[in-house]
């Protein structure tokens, strides 16, 4: 199910290569493996969701920082479509799907943000702000790319549990061609940046950006994880 990703292409495929053992942790984390099972606690995927509302209006602002760092109208203008893209129609799907759960968008505005959240939106945010584009976008790959594969990883795999798994229509969700081909555009992107941007002088600097942006990851998996379990106490 990885075979149409272009996982290992250009830029965004050597530092996935070059992050190793802490990008597959990510991928493959305990939260993800659970919910493919269909096991995963519905306290622990809750508390995801509404801490993911809370994400999103982040990774929307990161956007409308792309913009800011824009070098051409191309760029500015793909920016705010991406800005629009969260707020009108990502947002407003992940409200409709979170209702199906009963949790109003009211209560996900209110709800406090995690200490994983902030640690990682604020990071990237610092990225793009301390630097520039490529800066911004590598410190983005992660999350972008990250949940494609970690539901390709599930799809591959026979222990996913396909019927009457009440985590299914998130799962298809990442697998769907709309998503996997904005994916396969932001690495491609990624790529076309790199060249532009100088990433081979800087790479050590974009890999360590990259690899704290996956563990920041990990630690939101973490978080939805240590929510579950405080529902069996």
């Amino acid at each position: 199910m990885t075979d149409n990703l272009p996982l290992d292409h250009g830029l965004f495929g050597r530092l996935r290569r070059d992050c190793g053992a802490d990008w597959d942790a990510y991928v493959s984390h305990d939260f993800v493996r659970q919910l493919g099972a269909g096991t995963l606690p519905r306290l622990a995927f809750a508390h995801f969701l509404r801490q993911d509302y809370l994400f999103l209006i982040h990774f929307a602002r990161a956007y409308a920082l792309a913009g800011a760092k824009a070098g051409s109208l191309a760029e500015l203008r793909a920016a705010a479509q991406s800005v629009s893209n969260i707020v009108d129609i990502e947002m407003p799907l992940h409200v409709a799907y979170c209702a199906e759960w009963g949790i109003s968008e009211a209560e996900m505005e209110a709800e406090p943000e995690a200490m994983e959240t902030v640690a990682y939106t604020r990071f990237v945010l610092d990225r793009g702000h301390a630097g520039d584009r490529l800066d911004l976008d590598v410190a983005l790959a992660p999350c972008v790319v990250g949940y494609a594969e970690a539901v390709a990883r599930l799809l591959a795999d026979p222990a996913t549990r396909r019927e009457g798994n009440p985590y299914g229509a998130w799962m298809d969700a990442y697998a769907g061609d709309e998503y996997r081909g904005w994916v396969s555009g932001c690495i491609s992107k990624l790529d076309a940046l790199g060249a532009a941007k100088g990433a081979e002088a800087r790479y050590p600097e974009l890999l360590a950006s990259f690899r704290a942006a996956t563990r920041l990851e990990t630690a939101f998996w973490d978080m939805g994880l240590r929510a579950g379990d405080a529902g069996r106490t």
